[in-house]
């Protein structure tokens, strides 16, 4: 009995430790390629915010054309060019990536031992600085509590100011993302999207939060990137946004971090970043 128990305990912690910050710091000093990442990848973003926005606009866009939106667009004050780029009826969340963004992502198990789930490029390729996924969760600002929702949660995501991504899908966690994002709808418009949560997100972009870290065995080709949404983002869009406030908050913008590729990645490759490294 107590064999078994203690097998049970030693498979959790070989898929835990890969998220569990303490070993990471542990073993950090072990590979030279996360290091040199940390160094190297740690101030100046991969690229700039108006390409992050576009990014989201172009994929966005094809979603809400297709059956998967629930309200109808209005007048936008982004260019009316990139709503018109590809016109096509999908209703294929997935086939939307592909369309818009020339790449599909989809979670799997991965390849290293015993991490459990991760994310795979499963079609087409990622150019170099493209975004590739997005983390989604309940933002936390550095004064607001976190302490019930983090404890055994290995999903809680540090930016450089201190504030908190909760991208756990269970739990506390998942509770109050929903009755977060409910709180905000304004009449048929939601401001967040909480499809991340199920095994099909209407967002294919939300399962960044399942993205391993890296080793020298495999490298980091991935980047941790924040991205502050613009007031200016159309409002019937950010039904796609995987991320909501924990306290409702209309003078601060809405935090997002992305994901944005360090090299071209191909289809089959596992996504690797580095837990380490987020540029603002």
């Amino acid at each position: 009995m107590f064999g078994a128990v203690l097998a049970r305990l030693r498979s959790k912690w070989k898929s835990y430790r890969y998220r569990f910050v303490p070993w990471v710091v542990l073993n950090l000093s072990k590979n030279e390629k996360t290091l040199r990442h940390v160094t190297e990848r740690s101030r100046d973003k991969l690229v700039p915010d108006e390409q992050v926005s576009r990014s989201l606009l172009r994929l966005f866009w094809s979603l809400h054309r297709s059956h998967y939106a629930r309200i109808q667009p209005l007048q936008s004050h982004f260019p009316r060019r990139i709503r018109d780029e590809d016109d096509r009826d999908r209703g294929d969340p997935d086939e939307s990536m592909f369309q818009t963004l020339g790449f599909r992502i989809s979670r799997k198990p991965s390849t290293l031992p015993s991490a459990g789930c991760g994310v795979f490029v499963t079609k087409g390729c990622v150019p170099e600085g493209a975004l590739v996924a997005m983390y989604p969760g309940t933002i936390y600002q550095v004064y607001e509590p976190i302490l019930l929702q983090s404890i055994r949660n290995p999903f809680v995501f540090r930016c450089i100011d201190g504030v908190l991504v909760d991208g756990n899908d269970r739990g506390i966690s998942r509770m109050v993302f929903r009755s977060c994002s409910g709180r905000d709808a304004v009449g048929p418009f939601w401001m967040s999207d909480a499809t991340w949560l199920t095994d099909t997100p209407r967002n294919p972009l939300a399962v960044g939060q399942y993205v391993n870290n890296c080793s020298n065995q495999r490298p980091a080709n991935v980047c941790y990137q924040e991205y502050d949404v613009p007031d200016r983002f159309p409002v019937e869009l950010r039904q796609f946004l995987p991320n909501v406030n924990y306290s409702q908050d209309a003078r601060r913008p809405l935090r997002c971090v992305v994901l944005v590729a360090l090299r071209d990645i191909s289809a089959g490759e596992e996504l690797f970043s580095n837990y380490y490294t987020i540029v603002q």
